[in-house]
C-alpha cells in the first residue's frame, strides 16, 4: 500500500527544487496534495504536474509571511479535503550574502519575516486543523541551522530560529499525537543554490567540500520529508535530520 494514502499534505514552497520535488513524490505515495507558493505560474504547474501523473493536487497561491494569506491557504485547504494530516512547510528564500556588519536591514527583514515568521505562521493556523485526528510538520531549516557560514547571518538566524521553533511545538503537540521535524539539507542542486554560485563563486569549494564531494538531490530530500510524513516516522518527533553527506558531522 502507498504510505500516504488518502492523506491531505501542504507543500508551502512548492513551485520548484525541493518543494516541488516533495508535492510529486507525497502525490506518488498517494497523498492528496496543496501545493502553495508566491510563484502562481509555477505553483500551478507543479499541481497539474500531480494531476496529469492520476494524482489529487490544488494550488493556491500564499506569500507565507502574510498572516492573511496563511490563513486563507489553510481555510482553502479545510474547505476542499476537509481536514490535514500533515505540512512541509518549505517556502524559503537565501537572501543577501554579506558580512553581519554590512547586511542590509531590509534584506534581513525579508529573511527572517519568510524564513521563520513564515513557519511559525504556517503551524499556527495548520495546528488546529492537525488537531482534530493528529498528522505530521516538517520544517525546512538548513545546515546553517546547525553550524554557522560566513556571509550569510540573516540565513543561519533565520535556520537556527526554526529548529527551536521545530524543537518547541514537538514538545508542546506530542501528546496530542502531533510530531514535529525539521530537516536540514546541506547544499542541494536547486535554483537557489546555483544562483548563489554564480553570484559567488567563492562559495564553489564549500558546496561541493561535503565528505561525498556532491551536491545532494531533490530527490534524496524528499524521500526525507515524505518518510518523516509517513508512519514508518512514527516515534521521531522534535529532530534536525541534517541531509548533508556528512558535511556537519566532523
Amino acid at each position: 500500500m502507498s504510505l500516504l494514502a488518502e492523506k491531505v499534505i501542504l507543500v508551502t514552497g512548492g513551485a520548484s527544487g525541493i518543494g516541488r520535488e516533495t508535492a510529486l513524490a507525497l502525490a506518488r505515495e498517494g497523498a492528496r496534495v496543496v501545493v502553495s507558493d508566491v510563484n502562481a505560474a509555477l505553483g500551478a504547474e507543479t499541481a497539474e504536474l500531480i494531476q496529469a501523473a492520476g494524482g489529487g493536487a490544488i494550488f493556491v497561491p500564499c506569500d507565507v509571511s502574510k498572516a492573511e494569506q496563511v490563513r486563507a491557504l489553510i481555510s482553502a485547504t479545510d474547505e476542499t479535503y476537509g481536514h490535514l494530516d500533515g505540512a512541509f512547510n518549505n517556502a524559503g528564500v537565501g537572501g543577501v550574502m554579506a558580512t553581519t556588519a554590512d547586511q542590509d536591514e531590509t534584506a534581513w527583514d525579508q529573511v527572517i519575516n519568510i524564513n521563520l515568521k513564515g513557519v511559525w505562521l504556517c503551524m499556527k493556523y495548520e495546528l488546529p486543523l492537525l488537531l482534530r485526528s493528529g498528522g505530521a510538520i516538517v520544517n525546512t531549516a538548513s545546515v546553517a541551522g546547525l553550524v554557522g557560514f560566513p556571509y550569510a547571518s540573516a540565513y543561519d538566524a533565520s535556520k537556527h530560529g526554526v529548529i527551536g521553533l521545530t524543537k518547541t511545538a514537538a514538545l508542546e503537540y506530542a501528546a496530542q499525537n502531533i510530531r514535529v521535524n525539521a530537516i536540514c539539507p546541506g547544499f542541494t542542486d536547486t535554483p537557489m543554490v546555483r544562483d548563489m554560485v554564480q553570484v559567488a563563486p567563492h562559495m564553489q569549494r564549500r558546496v561541493t567540500g561535503n565528505p561525498m564531494r556532491r551536491l545532494g538531490t531533490v530527490q534524496e530530500i524528499a524521500e526525507t520529508v515524505v518518510w518523516l510524513l509517513s508512519h514508518k516516522a512514527s516515534f521521531i518527533t522534535g529532530q534536525a535530520i541534517a541531509i548533508d553527506g556528512g558535511l556537519t558531522a566532523g
